[in-house]
């Protein structure tokens, strides 16, 4: 499965090539055959650890757990990472997250990204409500949101290192 976007393509993961890139990028690239820019590799190993328990035993790929891989169209290249949390829960609630690789931020690849995420969710009936959180300051991310259609609701402390955060959503409608 693919996501294509005007200068984007978000390719679905395989969880034997995010392992391999948990080893290197160079293994990555040898198995996925996909270069990756600087820094992606990064964004996996800041991975929450129920991410890690869900990559470990995931048998295949999924949108909702795994996610995709940000492949920039004209470099051939991924230069970032983005998905879902989880599979929409109970409530219709699902939340996305998104990483650029240094080099390719500031360049609206991010908002372009979590848009397509957006559109992608929409399509599904079990989606009520999409939320993300951020760090609590105004950054490139809390921007991202906003054009995305999203608000900030309230803030509170992110219990995995008692950091000080801003909860998103978007309502679908």
């Amino acid at each position: 499965m693919t996501i294509t976007t005007r200068s984007l393509t978000l390719v679905l993961h395989n969880p034997r090539h995010l392992l391999a890139l948990l080893t290197s990028s160079a293994e990555y690239e040898k198995l996925s055959g996909m270069c990756v820019a600087d820094g992606v590799r990064e964004f996996l190993l800041s991975a929450s650890p129920d991410f890690f328990v869900q990559l470990q035993t995931a048998t295949e790929s999924d949108p909702w757990k795994i996610g995709f891989a940000i492949v920039h169209k004209i470099d051939n290249l991924v230069i970032g990472m983005c998905g879902f949390n989880t599979p929409p829960d109970s409530d219709g609630v699902v939340e996305i997250g998104y990483g650029i690789a240094p080099s390719y931020q500031g360049k609206g690849y991010a908002s372009e990204a979590a848009q397509a995420l957006v559109n992608f969710a929409t399509r599904d009936v079990r989606v009520k409500t999409l939320r993300a959180h951020t760090l609590a300051q105004k950054n490139a991310s809390t921007r991202v949101l906003e054009k995305c259609g999203f608000q900030k609701i309230s803030a509170t402390v992110d219990p995995e290192n008692n950091t000080p955060i801003w909860r998103w959503e978007k309502p679908m409608k």
